[in-house]
């Protein structure tokens, strides 16, 4: 099974993806053939800064849980609440 096969179980999901030219935290929103689209999360403000397109073979990690992963949903969960009650 390709990775890119793989990512597509986990689209609309936060991750941390490691590519040849950086790594960042975000929302993975399409993962294609040959590229993934991925929404780059500001990790001080907890919006998003960027959309990117990734070319599928420079990837080179992906982070699907742990506790980065876990307190940034907690935070972009909480903004959610917050501008409901507004």
């Amino acid at each position: 099974m390709k990775l890119v096969e793989k990512l597509k179980d986990y689209e609309n999901q936060y991750v941390f993806i490691r590519w040849a030219a950086g790594g960042e935290y975000g929302k993975l929103i399409y993962a294609g053939d040959d590229f993934i689209e991925f929404n780059i999360i500001d990790i001080e403000t907890m919006s998003y800064r960027e959309t990117t397109l990734i070319y599928a073979p420079l990837i080179l990690e992906v982070t699907i849980g742990g506790a980065d992963i876990s307190r940034i949903v907690a935070e972009v969960s909480s903004q959610l609440s917050v501008g409901e009650n507004n």
